[in-house]
């Protein structure tokens, strides 16, 4: 009997533990999370510490993108290469598509990489994006800097970072995945964040090496549209059970918010771009979102 009962003592605390999990991700950012993509790139250029700092504005968690340089050293991208729409040379000029595709992080030392300029050139996309020079910053100055700003407007900083990795980008656009991963979680250990980050990737290995060699770290699954299947099938798909499945927003019915939920998963979806698109999920009862525009939160109902 005595062993009964430790056993559903067991079973009990392991799903108070789970309940309580998700409890506290939900109140960490009063209950819908915020999240401003590439910094909130609608509004200032992508993945700078000035999109970064309009982020903090807006009361936002800070989502991001990492890359590595020649010289191993962890670049905040998106894109693994100067992308032509919105990066001009370190002589100022624009670039053809074919050129800025070949301008590959991996193959610069930083301190190239620093004299691109990401943030002058009017980028048709984001017609009201405010157009000032920027770089593609390292994570650990980034942090720095978005660290300091936020004690000075009394913020606390969550962040999203994520893991761009891809079998065949393993040795091209980095040394590897596991030095990659390591380096720019490293950084995040160091710099004191790591209570407050979770990790995406649409890269199973990826995530998978953070489960396991990172286990308290939160780990959230990035899907596309194309990619459809069932709470179920995700989990199976990913191997283990992520605090956050994080869907391209198409794919998010109530349904599916359901069943995640019974498996203590958030679901926080990317990119919606409209205040209609946004109070729809919001509605559906999803746990948050990323989107470019952060300025549309505070019309949210």
């Amino acid at each position: 009997m005595k062993v009964i009962h430790q056993k559903l003592f067991s079973i009990l605390f392991a799903g108070l533990l789970a309940s309580c999990s998700i409890s506290n991700q939900l109140k960490r950012t009063g209950n819908f999370d915020k999240q401003a993509h590439r910094g909130g790139r609608g509004l200032m250029p992508e993945n700078t510490i000035a999109s970064e700092k309009i982020a903090i504005n807006y009361g936002s968690t800070l989502e991001m993108d990492l890359q590595m340089s020649k010289d191993k050293k962890i670049v905040v991208s998106h894109d693994a290469y100067f992308n032509s729409d919105f990066s001009l040379t370190p002589q100022g000029d624009t670039m053809t598509k074919e050129d800025g595709l070949s301008r590959l992080i991996f193959h610069m030392d930083y301190d190239s990489v620093a004299k691109y300029d990401v943030g002058l050139k009017p980028y048709p996309a984001f017609p009201i994006q405010k157009k000032i020079h920027a770089i593609k910053p390292l994570l650990g100055v980034l942090i720095d800097s978005v660290e300091a700003y936020a004690r000075q407007k009394n913020f606390v900083n969550h962040y999203n970072i994520e893991i761009k990795s891809n079998p065949k980008y393993d040795g091209k656009f980095y040394s590897g995945l596991q030095e990659y991963v390591d380096s720019a979680i490293k950084i995040i250990i160091e710099k004191g964040i790591a209570p407050r980050t979770m990790m995406q990737s649409f890269d199973v290995r990826a995530l998978n090496l953070i489960h396991q060699k990172y286990p308290t770290i939160q780990t959230s699954y990035l899907v596309s549209a194309s990619n459809k299947k069932t709470a179920e099938g995700y989990i199976n798909e990913l191997g283990f059970k992520p605090d956050i499945f994080s869907p391209e927003f198409t794919l998010v019915t109530p349904e599916l918010v359901k069943a995640f939920h019974q498996q203590n998963v958030l679901v926080i979806p990317w990119t919606p771009d409209t205040l209609k698109e946004i109070q729809r999920l919001k509605d559906i009862g999803v746990d948050g979102v990323i989107t470019d525009y952060p300025n549309l939160f505070s019309e949210l109902k």
